[in-house]
Formats: C-alpha cells, structure tokens, sequence
C-alpha cells in the first residue's frame, strides 16, 4: 500500500522534513521513496513559508488509493488540501488508578 508521509531530513537538532510518497513496506529512515510532495520546516519563523505542498500532485496519488499518516493528514486538512476533521496522534492516556490500600496486620 502507498502512504504519504514525513521523512526526516537536516542535521542532528535542526529538523527538516519531506513529504515523500512511498511503500507503506519502507521503513522511514530506509530514504527510498517513489516521489518526492513537499516539505515541511518548522524551524522558519515566517509561519506561510513552513509548508511547501504540490497539492495537485497529492491528491492525484489519493484518489489512486494512496493512504496519509496521521499527522501528515492533520497537515493537509489544515493547509485546506483535503476536507475532514484532524485526527488525534497522540497517545491515549491511561485513566488513574487509585492504589489499593494495603491493611496492616498486626
């Protein structure tokens, strides 16, 4: 299956990423992908030049059956790329637990 995801790039605390096109198989440091989509800098303060998208060719490769990551759909729904509700990526909390209260036994 084909997936669109981020592929990090730069060097050791200056990320940078692509937005590659690749074999969902491919793991992402593996740096094979089939076509290269955008990028995506967060370090660049000016916040309209952080995403850079070929829109056009992204949702050619969806409609090809083409599946997003989660965070790479968050990214496309807010760019206004595609339509739909953002996706929660982070993980699900644990409700708390009360300890159980160890009787003495004297």
């Amino acid at each position: 299956m084909l997936k669109i995801r981020l592929q990090r790039i730069g060097r050791k605390n200056d990320p940078a990423f692509r937005v590659v096109l690749t074999d969902s198989k491919n793991s992402t440091k593996s740096g094979r992908f089939l076509e290269l989509l955008g990028t995506y800098n967060p370090k660049v303060e000016d916040k309209t030049k952080r995403t850079n998208f070929v829109a056009d060719r992204i949702k050619y490769w969806m409609s090809q059956g083409a599946r997003c990551s989660d965070t790479m759909h968050n990214f496309l729904v807010h760019q206004k790329v595609i339509e739909g509700k953002k996706v929660n990526v982070l993980p699900k909390k644990k409700p708390t637990q009360k300890k159980k209260e160890l009787k003495a036994t004297k």
